[in-house]
């Protein structure tokens, strides 16, 4: 499966760069105004905090909800106390688009993520240039020499790296990485199984300072509030929040 999309995710980029260039994309990038400060939004604090996610599939559940006005979605996020919020961009099997990282940008003054299978450095530039603060960049899905390239060139940009493991091999290679905020994934991309024991038993692999983000398996106020007893600082939410009522929900979430 993971390597299906991330075939996908570089057929569909080669696709956009035949129509605009890299070198437009890359002044696109240098021109939009400074990325926010990611770090300090997601902080660890007295509270956990979380990143709110328009997600509207998934290929393990399917459809999840149709988000016509993804823009309206991220300003209840931010209404509802979400620290940054997330946009799924992959087009074939989340149903996401550009389109709606740049309508969200526009509405939030929250920090924004792209989310998807970046492993090309296009994607880095159409990330910023489309107004992303931070860029996910999945261990599984990059040999270390790839990563490290993405990783310099998320922090050239002014954005910050929200690299993610999902195994020990990988928090180390996270870790090696200087990595300032790490996410613990408990979804294997590969055959999308979820064990929500991973992020316990390897978040005590993450140095002192880093910020510890929790993803994925999280259905209740109770897997939240299990995640920041674990240790989290941050937990990402999607399929909770676009099947529910989002700000009731991250009010419950939250209040744990």
């Amino acid at each position: 499966m993971l390597s299906e999309l991330i075939a996908g995710a570089v057929a569909d980029a080669s696709a956009r760069r035949a129509v605009r260039s890299q070198a437009d994309v890359e002044r696109a990038a240098l021109d939009r105004a400074p990325a926010l400060d990611a770090l300090a939004a997601l902080a660890p604090a007295d509270r956990v905090k979380i990143i709110a996610e328009v997600k509207r599939a998934s290929p393990s559940r399917g459809a999840l909800a149709d988000i016509p006005d993804p823009a309206a979605l991220a300003a209840r996020y931010e209404t509802g106390g979400a620290s940054a919020i997330s946009v799924l961009t992959e087009g074939r099997r989340f149903g996401g688009s550009l389109e709606d990282l740049e309508a969200v940008r526009a509405r939030v003054s929250l920090p924004v993520l792209r989310k998807d299978f970046i492993v090309l450095p296009y994607q880095v530039f159409e990330a910023r240039a489309a107004g992303a603060d931070l860029v996910l960049l999945m261990a599984s899905a990059l040999e270390q020499a790839d990563l490290v390239e993405l990783y310099a060139l998320v922090t050239e940009l002014g954005m910050t790296a929200l690299v993610e493991a999902h195994d020990a091999e990988e928090v180390a290679r996270a870790v090696d990485l200087g990595a300032s905020v790490i996410g613990i994934n408990a979804r294997n991309l590969s055959t999308f199984e979820l064990d929500p024991g991973i992020f316990p038993r390897l978040v005590d692999r993450l140095p002192s300072g880093t910020i510890r983000v929790a993803e994925s398996a999280v259905k209740t106020a109770a897997d939240v509030a299990r995640y920041r007893e674990a240790g989290a600082d941050v937990v990402l939410v999607g399929e909770a929040l676009v099947t529910g009522d989002p700000v009731a929900t991250l009010t419950e979430f939250l209040a744990g």
